[in-house]
């Protein structure tokens, strides 16, 4: 079986080295991309959620907390008792922002000694991190208290680059992955060669994983491309493991180019294929994935339709790997999505697969 896979395999390598298109599509066309969204993107949002750790316990403390929330642009999504607790929160994923009321801090106050609460901000999210500084500011100020210190967390500077870059490569690895392969197959059929395919004793899996395992490599330096373009041509730092880093990207590139091979043999044609595989990838992966609107703003139906899209768990891996420096042990739960996402679509593809021409 090893041996026939590898057949396929290699006569797809030959099919993409006569074809520069390919060559074209996977590398120049992931760099085009990547500049104009970088450098063409900017969001905002309407609500953040954020976790409070009030160690006062005083009337004055609760004050500074009623007067984020009483606008409605704050919604305290979790009380800690340290700061360290609420910052596993902030890793996670589960808050944008914390506000910290010091011991002592109505004391303080009465003396006018008082430096005021703290705010610290998810700063991997720029465009939350943002409006979280503007509206607790606003927030604050209107109820009388005095404005607390800002530490926008993993994005110092709150760029928006740091939250547009992680999104930009998820998109292009997403369309262009399925693109690649959404015309492997159709291209067979529409030239006739599957007739030959099927008077060979290869079987339609040992078809399905050969015309993958190409794209797979090509894939990764795909990905290597586009992740080392990100990180040095818009500043953006990559604080956590490259493994994991390329561990989950070739995840989502095998999720992806599964997609690609199920569509492909479903619709047997280069044209439609092509249409299918940017519709399910490039909307998807922008609108419902994170990286254009937070999934927090979404009505619930579009939050459970998200849970479905490798894209969401992706955007969300490479935001911790790249700003928060997060390891596996907070990162499991995509890592599984991702899993599970690329053996049910690769499964599919290969029952979806059947030896005959009609």
């Amino acid at each position: 079986m090893i041996r026939r896979t590898l057949a396929i395999a290699h006569k797809e390598v030959l099919h993409m080295i006569r074809d520069p298109r390919v060559v074209y599509l996977a590398l120049g066309l992931p760099v085009v991309m990547l500049l104009l969204f970088g450098y063409g993107i900017s969001t905002d949002i309407d609500h953040i959620p954020i976790a409070v750790v009030d160690q006062d316990g005083t009337r004055a403390s609760r004050r500074v907390t009623e007067a984020l929330v009483a606008g409605g642009s704050f919604a305290i999504a979790a009380r800690a008792d340290t700061p360290e607790s609420a910052e596993r929160l902030l890793r996670r994923g589960d808050v944008t922002a914390i506000l910290v009321v010091p011991r002592g801090y109505e004391r303080d106050a009465a003396r006018g000694t008082s430096t005021g609460p703290q705010l610290l901000v998810d700063g991997s999210d720029g465009t939350a991190g943002t409006l979280a500084v503007g509206d607790a500011l606003g927030a604050i100020q209107t109820a009388g208290v005095r404005p607390p210190p800002l530490l926008a967390r993993f994005n110092p500077g709150l760029r928006s680059a740091y939250n547009i870059v992680p999104g930009v490569i998820a998109l292009i690895l997403a369309m262009v992955s399925a693109l690649l392969t959404a015309l492997a197959i159709a291209r067979e059929w529409e030239r006739g060669s599957m007739e030959q395919l099927f008077a060979t004793p290869v079987g339609r899996t040992e078809i399905v994983i050969g015309k993958l395992i190409p794209y797979a490599v090509l894939g990764m330096v795909q990905t290597l491309l586009v992740v080392t373009l990100g990180s040095w041509m818009f500043d953006v730092p990559i604080r956590g493991s490259l493994a994991l880093l390329f561990g989950f990207s070739a995840l989502f590139q095998i999720a992806m180019l599964a997609s690609g091979l199920f569509i492909s043999v479903a619709t047997k044609s280069q044209v439609v294929s092509v249409q299918l595989a940017i519709m399910i990838t490039m909307l998807p992966t922008t609108l419902l994935g994170g990286f254009m609107f937070p999934i927090a703003n979404m009505p619930w139906p579009l939050r459970a339709i998200s849970t479905v899209l490798p894209g969401r768990y992706y955007i969300s891996a490479l935001r911790g790997v790249f700003l928060k420096g997060n390891g596996l042990g907070v990162l499991a739960p995509e890592l599984l999505a991702l899993a599970a996402f690329s053996t049910v679509v690769l499964v599919l593809a290969i029952r979806r697969f059947e030896r005959r021409l009609a």
